[in-house]
Parts: C-alpha cells; sequence; structure tokens
C-alpha cells in the first residue's frame, strides 16, 4: 500500500472514509490502471465531535479502510453521492469542447486575402496556424490529459 509495490494482477481496493458514528462510506477505487484519486468528502461530515480524554480541547476522529478486492467487482461497486474524484474524461471534453469553440470563434472572422483591408495597427494570424495549433492541442490532450499540468 506505499505505491511501490502493485496490486495483484486482477485486483485493486476499495476506499473507505468512516466518521465516529456515521458507518462507512465507500468513496471508489484504486488500481494498478488508476494507482490514485482524490475524494471530496465534506458532505459525508455529520458533525460528530469525539472528545479525546488525553487533549484539551475536542477532536475530529475519522477512519480511512482500503478493502482489496477482484477489479471486476470494484467497477461494480457504487460510491456515495456525494464524494467526487477528479474526472480526466470531463476536463478531457471541456478542453476539446474549448478548443472548438475557439476555432469556430477565430473562424468566423476569416476573410479572403483579396477581401483584406490594410491596417497598419492590426496584426493578423493565418488560419492554417490556428488550424495547427488546435490540432497539436488535441492530440496533446489525447497522449496525456494532464499535459498543461507540466
Amino acid at each position: 500500500m506505499t505505491g511501490s509495490t502493485p496490486f495483484p494482477a486482477g485486483m485493486g481496493g476499495a476506499v473507505y472514509f468512516c466518521w465516529p458514528e456515521s458507518g462507512w462510506s465507500l468513496l471508489g477505487f484504486i488500481s494498478n490502471e488508476k494507482p490514485s484519486a482524490i475524494f471530496k468528502i465534506s458532505g459525508l461530515k455529520t458533525g460528530a465531535d469525539v472528545t479525546n480524554p488525553f487533549a484539551a480541547h475536542s477532536t475530529h476522529v475519522a477512519q480511512i479502510g482500503i478493502s482489496i478486492e477482484q477489479a471486476s467487482e470494484l467497477a461494480s461497486l457504487t460510491p456515495v453521492a456525494s464524494t467526487s474524484p477528479s474526472n480526466v474524461a470531463s476536463y478531457t471534453e471541456f478542453a476539446q469542447r474549448m478548443i472548438e469553440n475557439f476555432f469556430n470563434f477565430v473562424t468566423s472572422f476569416a476573410l479572403p486575402q483579396s477581401q483584406m483591408t490594410p491596417q497598419p495597427n492590426e496584426t493578423f494570424v493565418p488560419l492554417s496556424a490556428v488550424d495547427q495549433w488546435c490540432k497539436n492541442t488535441k492530440r496533446k490532450m489525447d497522449a496525456n490529459p494532464n499535459w498543461w499540468k507540466k
């Protein structure tokens, strides 16, 4: 569970979270194909405070549990609705739609060179350069959705 040793083939870990007196809640899972995840747990807190007899003030106590299970079973588990892992697919879809929107916006101003009037204070970018940028950005997104974080 340190990340240095992979799960056995066909296995993964269901990740559970527990506040005192509220029971265990499934957050999601990790596997060799998905070795990490970030889960929002703010919606799980019931407001229970547990007093630590060795501390001068009250503290919050929570537990995290990982259950090693078959990968096929993990895929069928349903996490609690108030948790939401980061979803790379939604980021990818958002980025691709932004690229398409940008391209459509820029092309709405496109004119053939014969119809362009000289404007000394304006800089013009060839539409082919914008098109190449869109293709390159889509290619990078397909290869690695997190390329922009570098």
